[in-house]
């Protein structure tokens, strides 16, 4: 059976190479962690022409069901998740940005830019200074749920396939909150890449692209007691949640079930 490598070149499955990638993986882990047992489930699942990143997406699912013997599994599961990612995705936070802001819609053949114009020329004017500030060993420090939910939702996606890091998402999300002030976005990205903190999910979505919606919590009221009223309101409510809001709703302003309504 044959694996096909990232590059596109195909080379005979071998039960070594898988259990080295894994073992490197295991450093500073319990002895609980056998890469080995891992890699034998892993090649349970190959086929012929299975992918590289299908060996490492499986090695990482199997990794993680084995942390109910010993936590240091999920650990595992979590580094094998990111390297993967890792090798699919661009070093360059500038590249990486480059690619996201000349998006072009395949359909339409138009301009789908996912980073705002301002964001992409203060990225340009400052490149080197935030290429070189990125530490991207720091993914490694995500846990496998979490790293998994910041692939599902918040890493920002071209034609369904993730194209920028973790490290590159806050580093984004520091560019589009502070725009010139390099200082601060510089600061900002390092206290949310060392876990100090973390912005609400509107700004991790959003900042840094065309609709910089930032908010996370809207609290409104019904416009009127009326069909055009509520429907206003629903409106409104859609176009929040549009962008990732969170909304609190009043909604005392609507008569009671039962109550006499004149003209019907």
């Amino acid at each position: 059976m044959f694996v096909l490598k990232r590059d596109g070149r195909r080379e005979p499955v071998q039960f070594d190479k898988i259990t080295a990638r894994i073992k490197k993986l295991c450093y500073g882990l319990h002895d609980a962690v056998d890469p080995t047992k891992v890699a034998m489930r892993v090649i349970e699942g190959v086929y012929d022409g299975v992918t590289t990143t299908e060996l490492d997406n499986l090695a990482a699912e199997v990794a993680a069901t084995n942390a109910v013997t010993h936590p240091d599994y999920a650990q595992l599961a979590s580094r094998i998740a990111v390297s993967n990612l890792h090798k699919a995705t661009k070093k360059s936070f500038t590249e990486t940005m480059k690619g996201l802001h000349e998006y072009v819609d395949p359909i339409t053949g138009e301009n789908a830019s996912l980073i705002a114009e301002d964001v992409w020329e203060i990225i340009q004017k400052n490149s080197e200074l935030l290429d070189s500030s990125i530490i991207y060993d720091r993914d490694f420090s995500y846990d496998f749920f979490g790293f998994k939910t910041l692939e599902r939702s918040y890493l920002l996606k071209i034609e369904g396939q993730i194209a920028e890091r973790p490290q590159q998402m806050l580093m984004r999300v520091a560019v589009g909150i502070h725009k010139d002030d390099m200082d601060s976005a510089i600061e900002t990205y390092n206290m949310m890449s060392e876990g100090w903190f973390t912005h609400a999910t509107p700004t991790l979505f959003n900042a840094g692209t065309p609709k910089p919606q930032m908010s996370s919590c809207f609290l409104l009221t019904t416009k009127e007691d009326s069909i055009s009223g509520i429907y206003d309101t629903l409106k409104q409510c859609a176009k929040i949640s549009q962008n990732a809001g969170g909304i609190g709703l009043a909604i005392h302003d609507i008569r009671a079930t039962g109550s006499y309504i004149k003209g019907t």
